[in-house]
């Protein structure tokens, strides 16, 4: 009973060009409440990743005007990414080493979708539950 990425990807994420205003950007975030955005070439291949806290410090905190800002110009685009048959283990380590709260899952070349540290706390407590109970049952006596 392993989990793997795949099996905990988050599939409806925000994906948007680098040419979209950051308040266009902040709009659509707004609307779909999300917390980031994957910046995508016309091919649909990630390029960059803008958050909340680009918005904050790129932003806001250096008084630019949002609609003229694109997000090409404050996404980081070192993106971490992982196998989708990655073990949540080896996800949980990877976010933890890199100081990073979202990760891409791939397959086939393929984006399948986004893993955020809330969903990787949701999905651990549910996993542990059920580990837990399957060991209560093979520890109860059977008469």
């Amino acid at each position: 009973m392993v989990l793997v990425a795949k099996d905990i990807v988050e599939k409806d994420f925000l994906s948007l060009s680098r040419n979209t205003s950051a308040l266009e950007a902040a709009r659509q975030m707004k609307a779909k409440s999300h917390g980031f955005v994957i910046i995508a070439s016309a091919g649909g291949v990630p390029e960059g990743i803008v958050t909340e806290w680009d918005f904050l410090a790129k932003i806001t905190a250096e008084a630019k005007g949002p609609g003229e800002v694109k997000l090409g110009d404050i996404m980081t685009s070192n993106l971490v990414s992982i196998d989708g048959n990655e073990g949540i283990d080896q996800v949980a380590q990877i976010m933890t080493q890199k100081g990073i709260r979202r990760v891409l899952v791939i397959s086939d070349h393929k984006v399948l979708g986004v893993i955020t540290a809330k969903t990787m706390l949701s999905r651990l407590k549910e996993y542990i539950d059920r580990v837990s109970s399957q060991i209560a049952r093979l520890q109860s006596p059977m008469y």
